[in-house]
C-alpha cells in the first residue's frame, strides 16, 4: 500500500476538488461534479474504503457518539455530548457519507453498467457489498434514509427518505445478487482494494456475514424473517477464521494513519478517559482484556474509570486510565466486521432456536475470537475466563449481550446499536449501563439515545422530506426507537 496512493484516491473524494476541475468545454456544465465516473474503479475504491473507515472511526462519529452511547468511554471535562446534546458536526460527519464512499461505490456500479468488459462484475459487486455496510450503518443510526433516490447529485437535491425496514429488505436482496456475482475465475480490481485485495472468497464470506447481522438485529421485530435470513447466510458461508476479518489497515505514517490516534496530534487527546461502566466490570471478572483496552492511571498505576456523565471533574486527568496504547495506535485498522461478531450472533441464533448449533460453544468461540484480535494468547488465561463467565441459556439475553458488548470495543457505533437492540444488564439482572446524572435531550428518558436525529442541514435543503422521514418514524428525536427496537 502506497501512502501517495491512498491519500490522492482520498482527496478525489472531496466534492470542493470535484467541483473546481476546470476545463474549455461548454458542455462540462452539464456534467455533474459529485459523480466521478470517470475516475478509475482502483481510485475510486481505494477512496471509498479510506474514507467509509475515516468517517465512521474519527473522533467526531466513533469517539463523540459511538464510544459514548456505547459507554466505553467518557468526556473529561466538558460532558455534554456523553449528556446527550447531540454535536453537529458529527452529525453532518456521518451523513457525508453519502457525499463520499457512497458517491465513489456508486460510480464503480455506474461504470461497470455502461461497460462490463471494462469494470468487471467482481469489482462491482464488492462495491455493492461495501454499500450495504455503509447503508446499513446510516440507518441502523437514522431510520428511516434517502436510499432509492439518493446520490443523484444535481439531478435530486431534494429525495425522498425511504423506510428503514424496506431499506433492510433491499439490501438483504442486494447482498444476495453479489453473492450469486462473485466469480473467483473473472477480473477484479488490478490494485487499490485494500481490505481483501480482490480476494472473492472473502467478500462472499462477508456478505453472508452481513446478512447474518441484519438477519440477528432484526430478530426481536421480525423473528420469522430474521431466521430465514440467519439460515440463509449460514448455508451461504459466514466469516470463519481470523484471516476472514474484514479490516481497512492503517499505515504508520501521515496521512494514512488510523483517524483517532495520539501520534496525529501533540500526545494522547484529553477528550477521553475510559468509562467506569467498562473498567469496573471488566475488573470484575478479571478480563485480561482491560490492561490493553486501557493503561493505568499516572497517578497510581490503578486502570480507573470515570463515572459516565458525571457532570463534574473533580480530579486531575492524571487520576484516571485513558484507553490503551493499542486502540490509540495509528496503525489501528477500521473495522467492518470480525469473526468474533459473527460468532456471538450465531450464538444468540441458536440461543433463539433459529439454528440447531450450541450456543454455549459459539459464545465461547466468540470470546476467543476477541482475545486473539486484543492479542490475549495464552489459552489456559482464555479458557480460565471463559469458566469464569460461563454460558447461561436462561439469562442469555444477558450473557451473550455483555460479552458481545465487550468484543465490540472501539467498534462505538455497533456496540450502541447492540446495547439498544438487546437492553442487556449483567448477567442475574444487575443494571450495567448508568444514566447521566444530567439529560440535555428531554427526548431520552431511557438513559441513552435510540438514534440520531437528522442533520440541521437536511432541515434546510430538503425539508418536506425531512419532515415527513420524522413523522413516518414517529418523531424526529433521539428517544425514538427504530424498527428493530419496537
Amino acid at each position: 500500500m502506497k501512502h501517495s496512493i491512498l491519500y490522492k484516491a482520498f482527496l478525489f473524494l472531496l466534492p470542493v476538488c470535484l467541483a473546481t476541475a476546470c476545463t474549455k468545454k461548454f458542455d462540462d456544465l452539464n456534467r455533474d461534479p459529485t459523480r466521478p465516473t470517470d475516475a478509475s474503479p482502483e481510485t475510486l475504491i481505494t477512496g471509498a474504503e479510506k474514507s467509509a473507515s475515516d468517517i465512521i472511526y474519527n473522533n467526531f462519529v466513533n469517539g463523540r457518539v459511538g464510544m459514548l452511547y456505547a459507554q466505553f468511554w467518557s468526556q473529561t471535562q466538558n460532558e455534554s455530548v456523553s449528556q446527550y446534546l447531540l454535536d453537529e458536526s458529527s452529525n453532518n460527519t456521518l451523513w457525508n457519507l453519502y457525499t463520499t464512499a457512497l458517491i465513489n461505490l456508486d460510480g464503480i456500479v455506474q461504470q461497470h453498467a455502461q461497460n462490463p468488459e471494462a469494470v468487471s462484475a467482481n469489482e462491482a459487486a464488492i462495491a455493492n457489498v461495501l454499500s450495504v455496510w455503509v447503508y446499513e450503518v446510516l440507518t441502523d443510526t437514522y431510520g428511516n434514509v434517502p436510499y432509492s433516490q439518493a446520490l443523484k447529485g444535481l439531478d435530486n437535491f431534494t429525495g425522498t427518505y425511504d423506510d428503514a425496514a424496506t431499506i433492510y429488505d433491499s439490501l438483504l436482496l442486494r447482498l444476495d445478487a453479489q453473492i450469486s456475482a462473485f466469480d473467483s475465475a473473472g477480473g477484479n480490481f488490478a490494485s487499490g482494494e485494500k481490505i481483501y485485495n480482490g480476494d472473492v472468497t472473502k467478500w462472499r464470506k462477508l456478505a453472508n456475514s452481513l446478512k447474518l447481522r441484519m438477519g440477528i438485529r432484526m430478530a426481536d421485530a421480525n423473528p420469522e424473517k430474521a431466521r430465514t435470513v440467519i439460515e440463509s447466510a449460514i448455508a451461504g458461508g459466514v466469516i470463519t477464521s481470523e484471516e476472514d476479518n474484514a479490516l481497512f489497515q492503517y499505515l504508520a505514517a501521515v496521512p494514512d494513519q488510523f483517524p483517532f490516534n495520539e501520534q496525529s496530534g501533540t500526545g494522547i487527546p484529553n477528550d477521553y478517559v475510559m468509562s467506569a461502566t467498562v473498567v469496573d466490570f471488566m475488573d470484575s471478572l478479571n478480563d485480561p482484556r482491560l490492561p490493553v483496552y486501557a493503561r493505568p492511571a499516572t497517578d497510581d498505576s490503578v486502570i480507573r474509570g470515570k463515572v459516565y456523565g458525571l457532570g463534574a471533574f473533580s480530579n486531575d486527568f492524571s487520576f484516571y486510565s485513558y484507553p490503551g496504547t493499542r486502540p490509540y495506535s495509528p496503525t489501528f485498522p477500521g473495522i467492518i466486521m470480525v469473526k468474533s461478531e459473527v460468532d456471538f450472533a450465531l450464538a444468540e441464533a441458536a440461543a433463539r432456536g433459529f439454528i440447531t448449533d450450541s450456543a454455549a460453544t459459539h459464545y465461547a468461540d466468540g470470546i476467543r475470537s476477541s482475545m486473539s484480535f486484543w492479542g490475549i494468547t495464552d489459552t489456559a488465561v482464555v479458557n480460565a475466563y471463559i469458566d469464569s463467565v460461563p454460558y447461561n441459556g436462561d439469562d442469555w439475553r444477558n450473557c451473550i449481550g455483555t460479552q458481545k458488548w465487550l468484543s465490540l470495543y472501539m467498534q462505538g457505533l455497533q456496540a450502541w446499536f447492540e446495547r439498544t437492540r438487546l437492553k442487556f444488564t449483567k448477567s442475574g439482572g444487575e443494571p450495567l449501563f448508568v444514566t447521566p446524572g444530567n439529560i440535555l435531550d428531554p427526548s431520552v428518558t431511557d438513559g441513552v439515545p435510540y438514534r440520531l436525529t437528522y442533520p440541521i442541514t437536511e432541515g434546510n435543503i430538503n425539508k418536506a422530506n425531512y419532515d415527513a422521514a420524522g413523522a413516518a418514524i414517529g418523531g424526529n428525536t433521539k428517544g425514538t426507537k427504530l424498527w428493530w427496537n419496537k
